[in-house]
């Protein structure tokens, strides 16, 4: 469906607007002071989202870089390292928020498909022995936004946490889309998470909900992590009225994710058939669909634009398309024919 000025908006899964039941439960939501852990319905999705990734506790925030920086707040120690792949949305999409918040510097290692390896992992933790600093987190994300959604499974997830807590280091998982990753693996998303501490998960993405995140781990760390927020400014008051659009966003926006990924697929091919090098659809597996700008035309993202359809930049080399819930069928198929004739007149 169209937006509401009849574009097509394909920059971010952020952009969904609330649906008519999420408005409705907006309206009639018990509230009281969250701040003080008084408002019934933030208490609820709390203990809903911990439940949903298999955690003891969770503490509902703002948004996904605030639980992020929480994390490493808790987590990882001043004037140590944390590890992450050199594309982590901590380490580059955060606005350098590790250094002002937690003091800690970043260590990224190579992530070509996403994922670093464990013996890349396993030599970075031991380089304080040659006067380097010491590692105190991994990082991992799960999609890995960068490398197009790519979903990790348990298997990896499970190597990377091995090494780190051969090390003793925790590990903390952005999972912005970890429901994206569950749907398009066939796990549920308590298996992805058990080997880590922590895990995050915005319900402003592929869920769908207006605004809000989650941080799930265990209750001394989400205790910690309140005093946090509050220092950051993310304690909230009355938030049930947000909080309630998230429930219905954890009820209804799950099931419904693998249509984003199918239509993501159908875009990738689109691309590739139109455009070749630009995206190997058989990498498109949830939501996200990351093309080789170099690839493309340099026009096409203003005559999408004419056509009133957005799409975005990540990087210099990146140009990125995000299904979701307010992109159907009808608007995958009006996107495909303006690639098509962009790629029929590339120079015009």
């Amino acid at each position: 469906m169209a937006a509401p000025d009849g574009s097509v908006d394909l920059r971010s899964d952020t952009a969904t607007r609330p649906t008519a039941a999420m408005y409705a439960a907006m309206v009639e939501a018990p509230v009281g002071d969250a701040a003080a852990g008084e408002d019934p319905t933030v208490r609820r999705l709390e203990e809903l989202a911990a439940a949903w990734v298999g955690k003891a506790a969770a503490i509902y925030v703002p948004s996904g870089t605030m639980a992020n920086q929480l994390a490493l707040r808790v987590l990882a120690r001043p004037g140590t390292e944390v590890v992450c792949g050199e594309r982590a949305h901590i380490y580059r999409y955060e606005n350098a928020a590790s250094a002002v918040n937690a003091g800690v510097q970043i260590r990224p290692l190579a992530d070509p498909d996403g994922a670093f390896a464990p013996d890349a992992l396993r030599a970075a933790l031991h380089t304080a022995e040659y006067h380097q600093p010491e590692v105190s987190l991994v990082a991992i994300e799960n999609t890995h936004m960068p490398s197009g959604g790519r979903p990790h499974d348990v298997a990896w997830v499970g190597s990377i946490a091995a090494v780190a807590a051969g090390a003793g280091v925790p590990v903390h998982c952005d999972g912005a889309r970890i429901f994206n990753a569950a749907v398009a693996l066939g796990v549920p998303a308590a298996a992805l998470c058990a080997p880590v501490d922590t895990v995050m998960f915005c319900t402003s993405k592929g869920l769908g909900a207006p605004v809000g995140s989650l941080l799930c781990g265990p209750a001394d760390v989400i205790a910690a992590a309140a005093a946090h927020r509050q220092r950051l400014g993310g304690a909230m008051r009355q938030a049930g009225v947000i909080a309630a659009a998230a429930l219905v966003a954890l009820d209804t926006g799950i099931d419904r994710l693998a249509d984003d990924h199918r239509r993501a697929r159908r875009l990738a091919e689109i691309l590739a058939d139109g455009f070749p090098g630009s995206v190997d659809p058989e990498a498109v597996r949830t939501n996200i669909v990351c093309a080789a700008t170099d690839a493309l035309p340099a026009t096409l993202l203003g005559r999408l634009a004419a056509e009133g359809i957005r799409a975005g930049t990540i990087d210099p080399a990146t140009t990125r398309f995000v299904t979701h819930r307010d992109v159907d069928d009808a608007d995958v198929e009006r996107t495909a024919a303006a690639l098509r004739s962009i790629a029929a007149d590339p120079g015009a």
